[in-house]
């Protein structure tokens, strides 16, 4: 992307390093016998636009190469989708089902001390959000640790995102990656030239779709395509995966999964022991929402569907890539596909920095609107409305249609971008959306005189 992207060399170094890092350690007392030293980081890899903008994981395998390539990732995702912040990621090294929530909060918290004594979170500086094995609970301690530190801030809540809504998050966040999917597979089925590599038509209703991982990304976009017609033959997760070419019900796997623990006994369902082998099976859209590296060279040879739509970072490897794109597979591109997540995250921001509910003070006045002019077509029609009738044409956008409408026009607009470039540069969709955000970080670096300050 770089070699075709026309941007200087000397440029594309200053954008290929990464800008900053945090490593720390510190130790948490889990009982009055036991400690234990915490490892946790926090990578800026670009500062082109603040705040900088990234997820905070809890895993084993957290290490700071995985979070300064997964800070670059961000930065590029959030040019893709012309959202205004630079890249950021942070982890912190253990595994959050060996830990008590009191001692997961007593971590959380002190990792948080540490990110605001460095300067590497605050609303204009750097906004986390939730990852691997955080959510809307660790993000309520982080958001209370830093007001704990700056109790003047009147934008404190703007300090992270994916909030619970009671704490200053926004509605529409919790399923934003996985509708950020949805538009987007849709999308790229509108243009001629995918539906000419796939032999697909650009209906989303009555397509075979297979998603990996059950979490809050896979499910949510599950959701979406089976509300719009599609049909899901394959859900896997990590112990295994059920197959059932008449199509799985989800919110009753959802149910069952809750219940039980796992997808074993679920109805007629074929229940895979190996839960990797479900990306093997046949289908029109491919969704990995699990883990990176799921699909390489030991099994890209046996992937089946036309369409293979990165929900989770980097669920493909480079030569896997490169072989699904030789083989004539669209393969949209992580960086633009689950772009929902960051795009909403923008919403929440600009929600908590405005000190207002989106709709809450235009709602009333549309719906006025709407009702005087509805009251003039009945009169010249001479025919009045059911009052249920009447209550469907004039309802004033709420928070949560507002984000989608939002996440929408930013998906639409991206996809088309990302094809026009692809078209333009006679390149695959990954290498088209990664140009676009090279060239666009680049333009903002060399205007604004900072690059060799």
């Amino acid at each position: 992307a770089a070699k075709i992207s026309g941007v200087p060399n000397k440029t594309l170094a200053g954008i290929r390093a990464v800008d900053s890092v945090l490593s720390v350690k510190f130790p948490v007392e889990l009982d009055e016998n036991t400690h234990v030293i915490i490892e946790g980081y926090r990578a800026q890899h670009s500062r082109h636009r603040l705040p900088c903008k990234g997820g905070i994981r809890f895993s084993d395998e957290v290490d700071l190469q995985e979070v300064e390539a997964l800070a670059s990732l961000m930065t590029y995702k959030c040019a893709v989708v012309d959202v205004p912040f630079g890249g950021a990621k942070g982890g912190v090294k253990l595994n959050p089902k060996k830990f008590s929530p009191s001692q997961l909060e007593r971590i959380t918290r002190r990792y948080t001390m540490e990110l605001c004594q460095k300067n590497f979170i605050g609303p204009g500086v750097d906004v986390p959000a939730p990852d691997v094995g955080t959510g809307p609970r660790e993000m309520s301690w982080i958001m209370d640790t830093y007001r704990q530190f700056n109790p003047q801030d009147v934008n404190a809540a703007g300090c992270i995102t994916g909030k619970p809504i009671s704490q200053g998050g926004v509605r529409g966040r919790n399923e934003a990656t996985g509708l950020g999917v949805y538009y987007g597979v849709r999308e790229f089925l509108q243009y001629p030239e995918v539906q000419k590599m796939t032999g697909l038509t650009s209906e989303i209703a009555g397509k075979t779709v297979i998603v990996q991982g059950f979490g809050n990304v896979g499910y949510w976009a599950a959701k979406f395509f089976h509300t719009n017609g599609a049909k899901i033959i394959g859900v896997g997760e990590h112990d295994v995966s059920a197959y059932d070419p008449n199509g799985l019900d989800i919110e009753a796997l959802f149910k069952h999964r809750a219940e039980k623990g796992s997808f074993r006994g679920f109805g007629t369902a074929e229940i895979l022991l190996e839960p990797i082998q479900i990306l093997e099976r046949e289908c029109d859209i491919l969704i990995p929402a699990a883990l990176e590296r799921q699909i390489g060279l030991k099994n890209v040879k046996k992937i089946n569907a036309k369409i293979i739509g990165e929900a989770a970072n980097g669920p493909i490897t480079p030569d896997a890539h490169d072989y699904l794109v030789a083989q004539g597979k669209v393969v949209i591109p992580d960086l633009l596909l689950n772009a929902g997540g960051v795009t909403v995250s923008y919403f929440e921001w600009l929600k908590n920095l405005s000190h207002v509910r989106f709709g809450r003070m235009s709602r009333k006045w549309e719906e006025a609107g709407k009702s005087r002019l509805l009251t003039l077509v009945e009169e010249n029609a001479g025919r009045q409305l059911t009052p249920q009738e009447r209550r469907a044409v004039i309802h004033g956008a709420e928070e949560h249609e507002l984000v989608y409408s939002g996440l929408e026009d930013t998906m639409i607009g991206a996809c088309e971008e990302t094809r026009a470039t692809a078209a333009l540069k006679k390149t695959d969709f990954r290498t088209a959306a990664l140009v676009n955000a090279i060239q666009k970080i680049s333009t903002v670096t060399t205007q604004s005189g900072q690059m060799f300050l």
